[in-house]
């Protein structure tokens, strides 16, 4: 029996599911959506199985970005994307690390619902003008100038350097060993003058209710963790395509993850929210 393109493009219509809305659970939710429709379908006059799909989803992604959108707006303190565990091999496709990492989901959560979904269709899946504009509704120039604004926008935010895998882990390691042991001269030197800390608690465990800036500040409160705990160790993993790390918290997970340029750390993202931390157990496959 010939397996079904549903089954055959899964993984990808979760990572296009993701992509759109930084969030495992409501990716599933939206791809669970979308198999209900394509079962729904005549096979028989669909030419291009893929594409077809990448549409269904991305159409049942833009309903579920809009609600979310709205209850975003009311979220407790700095919203953050989801981090997934994934393998190292993630990492060899380089636009798709990039497009699934922490830091670029981040980035694109400033972009408008539309904005987003001709971004990723474009430029992370390579999607042609015209099959763009029948998914958002929109004439093909249009979606054009859309994306010309939505690649300014995420250029504009996205780290100024793309860094290699090793010195990516290199820095991580060395991060998270002086995190491990409380060394606050190594934590300052890791990190850049004016790195930024951003942490998600979804109002339910301690986190900053905004953004902390400068090293003078994130370092002697990263330097006092381990103190401030019974049990408290980090580990190196790969998250969303790129090195970063799991701590433990008296038994509870965290995922940290960072950009890193010129050699040091200048954003550190902590997922503390325990709803947000449910795939970091088993690896998420991610293509495109």
């Amino acid at each position: 029996m010939t397996q079904d393109p549903f089954v055959a493009h899964r993984s990808l219509l979760f990572t296009v599911a993701y992509e759109m809305l930084g969030s495992a659970a409501d990716a599933e939710d939206v791809v669970q959506e979308s198999w209900l429709r394509w079962a729904d379908v005549d096979r028989s006059l669909v030419r291009d199985p893929r594409s077809y799909l990448i549409r269904i989803v991305t159409r049942q992604a833009l309903n579920r970005l809009r609600t979310l959108s709205r209850r975003r707006e009311e979220y407790v303190g700095e919203w953050l994307p989801e981090p997934l565990l994934t393998s190292p091999d993630v990492a060899e496709d380089v636009e798709l690390a990039e497009s699934v990492s922490l830091a670029m989901l981040t980035v694109l959560e400033t972009l408008g619902p539309t904005e987003r979904a001709v971004f990723v269709l474009r430029e992370v899946f390579e999607m042609p003008y015209g099959e763009i504009a029948e998914v958002v509704g929109k004439p093909a120039a249009t979606v054009r100038q859309v994306a010309r604004r939505a690649r300014e926008h995420v250029a504009a935010r996205r780290p100024r350097v793309r860094v290699s895998r090793s010195e990516q882990q290199a820095v991580v390691e060395r991060f998270l060993s002086a995190l491990r042991t409380g060394q606050l001269q190594e934590l300052m030197e890791v990190m850049a003058p004016d790195v930024v800390l951003v942490t998600d608690g979804g109002g339910v465990v301690a986190a900053a209710l905004a953004p902390i800036h400068g090293v003078d500040l994130v370092a002697p409160i990263l330097a006092r963790a381990h103190r401030l705990v019974a049990a408290f160790d980090t580990t190196p993993v790969w998250l969303n395509g790129e090195s970063a790390g799991r701590i433990e918290i008296d038994g509870e997970p965290s995922a940290i993850s960072f950009v890193v340029e010129d050699g040091r750390v200048t954003r550190i993202h902590v997922v503390r929210y325990p709803r947000k931390l449910t795939q970091l157990d088993e690896p998420t496959e991610l293509v495109r």
